[in-house]
């Protein structure tokens, strides 16, 4: 996975992670584990907590919402 550039392995993510609601079995899948888990590696090196949201979302290059605006429009897959 990391032999891509972090920029595109970014994008990938959010475009997959988006899509989690209509296609819940990219949850169990290998790739998005395995991306997540890689970029997760690279934002701790960056000095993110991954535990934080806000801070994983910005780091994402998605738009940071708080915690309590997310949960309101959560729904249960």
């Amino acid at each position: 996975m990391n032999d891509y550039p972090l920029a595109e392995r970014k994008l990938v993510y959010r475009v997959l992670h988006r899509q989690l609601t209509q296609f819940p079995a990219l949850m169990d899948g290998d790739l998005l584990s395995d991306l997540q888990t890689g970029l997760q590696r690279d934002a701790q090196a960056d000095g993110i907590d991954i535990a934080d949201h806000g801070a994983w979302d910005g780091w994402l290059g998605n738009d940071v919402v708080a915690c309590d605006v997310r949960m309101q429009s959560r729904r249960v897959l």
